[in-house]
């Protein structure tokens, strides 16, 4: 390792985020899914609810004791997502914010789902704001599928209330956190003989004042479960063409430029996925397949991102499902490999541009997982390695990358093994390849004392992990 080089991480054209956590599953710890997957996703998503004006609330809703039975998903007094902790007399020390702090460490943004009580004060609001100030670059996503009947949000408000609040609360909270990116989800084009999106009027506004525009579409949905069991004929699920789900989602785009004077915004599809209840295993990866496919085959480049919802699910919304004897424990479909491939293409992964030869100590600097400063260090090999690893001396908290795969350094950690790098992408002549470096927050939070430490978090390389290379066995075979 004789030279270093400046390297920027820069967007994809198109960004992969992933759900984790709603009402549906618990959240699974990052280092898990990055061993799973093989690289950070742009952004994760988090589910949660805020009724403080509720007497049940900050209990989770379906925990609460003495509760009434529900008779479907949404039949409790305020949705059942995790509750969110924070805001006036609150604190973040809890959740939303532990899960907050693992994903930025480890490389990736936060995308915030909230569904609020449109009735909160304009003091509740400055409080989620001052919340969300040391998380950097974050998507904040409030009362999504906004357009729907099934969120208490929309049973205790009209529309046109829910639109309203959703303008009043994006200037509050962004007054207070000017580094939070607002996303709008409405239903859109629910309908292709419709010339208009759901409730187009009640929310103009809305689409002209939000950052990002966005909708969720599932190919195939069974909204009953855990309630019923999805069998044909019944009324409690759905399945649509790729299609036209696709169709629809660019059409809803389309109204959304419409209605915003032809002036473009990102666009998001913030919810993707097809039920292998009604679909069955097989038939959700065949959909997922034709979906991302149906991306790269149309050059969408006006889709800027697809959360695929969701990592680990109760039910067969998920690349995993929880194992019912071991909550912890996930046992992944078919859709898992399929995904896998997926955002390993070119299309879906976030580009990395070298720059110029540098010296130590270097000053590396975060600012979202689309925007990063960090290092890329020159290998050879020989042959194929039989042993590639990183020693290191210090308390770094790092994101490194290899022949296409990502490895997490965690503080307390020494040593890390990047055999797995090679395991699938096997290298049978001397090859050259580089060793990329980025250092994202150590602690999930960025320094505000710093200048601009509302969109920047910074890291000083002092000295350089010793790299172990061996391109045969510690000792040949005896025979």
């Amino acid at each position: 390792m004789d030279k270093i080089f400046s390297v920027k991480l820069n967007k994809a054209r198109c960004a992969a985020d992933i759900g984790d956590g709603s009402e549906r599953g618990e959240y699974v710890p990052q280092d898990y899914i990055l061993r799973r997957l093989g690289r950070p996703h742009r952004a994760v998503s988090l589910m949660y609810c805020y009724y403080p004006l509720d007497k049940e609330f900050p209990a989770r809703i379906s925990e609460v004791p003495n509760m009434r039975k529900a008779r479907f998903q949404w039949d409790y007094p305020y949705d059942d997502y995790f509750p969110y902790l924070g805001g006036p007399g609150g604190n973040t020390d809890g959740e939303p914010f532990t899960s907050m702090r693992d994903i930025r460490r480890h490389g990736q943004d936060v995308i915030l789902t909230l569904t609020i009580d449109p009735f909160v004060s304009d003091e509740h609001l400055a409080a989620i704001g001052d919340d969300l100030r040391p998380f950097g670059r974050l998507f904040l996503r409030i009362n999504h599928e906004a357009t729907g009947n099934w969120f208490e949000f929309n049973k205790r408000a009209a529309y046109q209330q829910v639109a309203d609040f959703y303008c009043r609360a994006i200037h509050i909270i962004k007054e207070h956190a000017p580094n939070v990116l607002t996303i709008l989800c409405i239903g859109g084009v629910e309908d292709l003989n419709a010339e208009e999106m759901v409730k187009e009027k009640e929310f103009a506004q809305a689409v002209r004042e939000t950052d990002i525009w966005s909708v969720d579409k599932y190919i195939s949905l069974h909204w009953g479960f855990p309630f019923d069991i999805a069998e044909r004929g019944g009324s409690s699920h759905q399945r649509t063409s790729v299609k036209d789900i696709f169709e629809m989602i660019k059409r809803s785009y389309e109204r959304f430029m419409y209605l915003n004077g032809g002036v473009p915004k990102p666009m998001l599809v913030s919810e993707l996925n097809s039920d292998g209840d009604v679909s069955g295993a097989y038939g959700q990866a065949e959909d997922i397949q034709r979906f991302y496919d149906m991306i790269e085959a149309e050059n969408a480049d006006w889709l800027s991102g697809v959360t695929f919802y969701q990592f680990r699910d109760r039910g067969r919304l998920g690349l995993e499902i929880q194992d019912v004897n071991h909550r912890d424990t996930g046992v992944p479909q078919p859709v898992m490999d399929v995904y896998r491939e997926i955002i390993h293409r070119p299309r879906f992964m976030p580009t990395m541009v070298k720059g110029e030869e540098i010296t130590l100590p270097v000053k590396l600097r975060w600012g979202s997982s689309e925007d990063a400063e960090g290092i890329a260090i020159p290998l050879h090999f020989d042959g194929e390695p039989h042993f590639c690893e990183l020693h290191f001396e210090d308390d770094s908290n790092l994101m490194i990358e290899v022949n296409g795969q990502w490895f997490y350094k965690s503080p307390e950690a020494k040593i890390i093994d990047l055999m797995p790098a090679f395991f699938g992408k096997r290298i049978n002549a001397p090859a050259d390849m580089e060793l990329r470096i980025f250092a994202p927050p150590v602690s999930g939070e960025n320094d505000l004392s710093l200048p601009d430490g509302l969109y920047n978090y910074y890291c000083t390389l002092e000295k350089l992990p010793k790299i172990r290379i061996r391109t045969a066995p510690t000792e040949p075979r005896p025979d």
